[in-house]
């Protein structure tokens, strides 16, 4: 494991959290290549550049274990993007066909629809997808007329679900070929969050009236809701070039992964009204107009995008890096490598019903290198 010695403070956290592993390879964690923030970074709580530290139940879980090889559950994807479960069922969406797949008991895989209208060019067309409590099925998207959180309800069984008729819930968000964003999730709030990408507009990342380069926070009807920090707004923090991932503590502290430019990819705490710094800076400034992030990597070490919290600990999908990167919530300034260079460029992860974790590979995405089986649906059991 790296600690990062220049890294932000940590708040109420009791150990250091070593991960181990057996060999040098497979589930062996690994240092991070992760540089720290400037030693002149606030502590939190001492203005806007610090950034709270999250916190998980009040004790360090013991040492993360991953197997040396994950288990393949489906193969033969196309540039999957989000998985998510309806009860024990795996739904998995496509970026570039807009197709939607539900993994069958028995292995394998079929169509419960496909969105309409999807626009995919380069990193835009379907993207994340999201269930609420009555299990209705949310998918960002890049339409006709942007980017757009589409509502769908399912119907029948697993085994045989299908696509109700969409809904449109928010529409004209800021698109293009690149930076779209795309992760949405529900919070502990009950309220749904959506990253908007800068989609190449890397002035309006700075300005409350655009949605571009947000995070957004919205009722499941795609209202404002009550407690926003901008009234009649959206947007629940700002700064953003391209996140990517968000989840949440034991605590409710959001955590969200953002794609950096040239220097900087981060890992930050979100907070209400919390101004990132994009485009005016790029990872950890010191500046106390803006928050710095828990941790930064190089984009060739790292481009994070979907996330997960289990057990105390945060697991970063990570693109270019090729990596599956841990952080301990006990202390977030540290950070560990597992699968480096094994599984090719991962897309999503997220906790499965059953307690383990589930990965997307993303080789056929246009940028990685495809092996056979790609891509793959993958799933690892921590111990």
């Amino acid at each position: 494991m790296k600690r990062l010695s220049g890294a932000l403070p940590v708040l109420g956290v009791a150990a250091v959290l070593v991960l181990a592993g057996c060999g040098a390879s497979g589930g062996q964690a690994r240092p991070s290549g992760g540089a720290a923030p400037p030693a002149s970074a606030a502590t939190p709580g001492s203005g806007a550049t610090g950034s709270p530290a999250p916190t998980g139940s009040g004790e360090a879980p013991g040492p993360v274990r991953l197997p040396n090889s994950p288990a393949t559950e489906l193969g033969g994807l196309q540039a999957p993007w989000s998985i998510v479960f309806l009860g024990s069922t795996a739904l998995v969406g496509q970026r570039d066909d807009g197709a939607i797949l539900e993994l069958l008991p028995g292995g394998g895989s079929r169509l419960v629809g496909t969105v309409d209208g999807v626009q995919h060019r380069s990193e835009a067309g379907l993207l994340g997808l999201a269930l609420d409590q009555e299990q209705r099925l949310y998918a960002y998207s890049t339409g006709p007329g942007g980017n757009r959180i589409q509502r769908f309800a399912l119907t029948g069984q697993p085994g045989s679900l299908g696509l109700g008729p969409a809904q449109t819930i928010l529409d004209g968000l800021p698109s293009a070929a690149n930076h779209n964003g795309g992760r949405i999730a529900f919070g502990p709030d009950g309220m749904l969050y959506a990253t908007v990408g800068d989609a190449g507009r890397r002035a309006e990342a700075q300005d409350l009236g655009s949605l571009a380069g947000k995070i957004l926070r919205m009722t499941p009807d795609g209202a404002v809701p009550p407690g926003n920090p901008i009234a009649g707004s959206l947007v629940y923090s700002s700064g953003h070039r391209n996140p990517q991932g968000i989840a949440w503590t034991e605590d409710g502290t959001m955590l969200a992964t953002e794609f950096g430019q040239d220097s900087w990819d981060e890992l930050n705490v979100i907070v209400p009204g919390g101004n990132y710094g994009w485009p005016v800076v790029e990872g950890a400034a010191g500046d106390p107009a803006y928050r710095d992030p828990l941790q930064q990597w190089p984009p060739s070490e790292a481009s994070p995008s979907g996330m997960a919290i289990l057990g105390g600990t945060v697991y970063i999908a990570n693109l270019r890096g090729e990596v599956l990167r841990t952080v301990p919530l006990a202390d977030p300034s540290a950070s560990a490598e597992h699968y480096a260079h094994e599984l090719g460029r991962l897309r999503d992860i997220a906790v499965g019903p059953d307690g383990a974790l589930w990965v997307l590979t993303n080789n056929t995405d246009g940028r990685g290198t495809p092996q056979p089986g790609d891509d793959r649906l993958l799933r690892i059991q921590p111990s």
